[in-house]
């Protein structure tokens, strides 16, 4: 097997408002996808957004339950300045402020916030290490 992540699928509880806050809120950009669920390019990889219920469904899991899922997706940016920009962005879309930008224990600066619903996202500097696309 080739390591890669392929696609993130995001159960939600209303496409419309979650696709709003990911393509018009923090600018990410949508492509052509059937009504039931939204696409989103993220320079190597894929977002997805389908219903909840419908993706638990999909893997044959049940669909309840709201606490903490045991995982963030995290967007690493190139400065701290950065870190700022795109928190405050997300907050400005709706996303609720979890945890404000700060340096961290590991030397580098990071924040968290929670889409609309509830997915955990971090966003990150790390000066020891860039993680992301190479061309970058």
């Amino acid at each position: 097997m080739q390591p890669r992540i392929s696609m993130i699928t995001l159960g939600v509880s209303d496409l419309t408002k979650s696709v709003q806050f990911y393509q018009q809120g923090l600018g990410l950009p949508l492509e052509e996808s059937p009504p039931e669920v939204a696409f989103f390019n993220l320079n190597g990889s894929w977002l997805g957004l389908y219903g909840r219920e419908a993706l638990a469904a999909d893997a044959t899991v049940s669909a309840k339950g709201w606490g903490f899922e045991a995982f963030t997706l995290s967007h690493n940016v190139q400065t701290e300045a950065e870190v700022d920009a795109v928190i405050a962005q997300a907050i400005n879309a709706g996303a609720t402020l979890v945890k404000k930008p700060q340096k961290t224990f590991w030397g580098g600066y990071s924040g968290y916030f929670k889409d609309p619903d509830g997915h955990l996202w971090e966003v990150a500097h790390n000066p020891l290490l860039w993680i992301g696309p190479k061309d970058e």
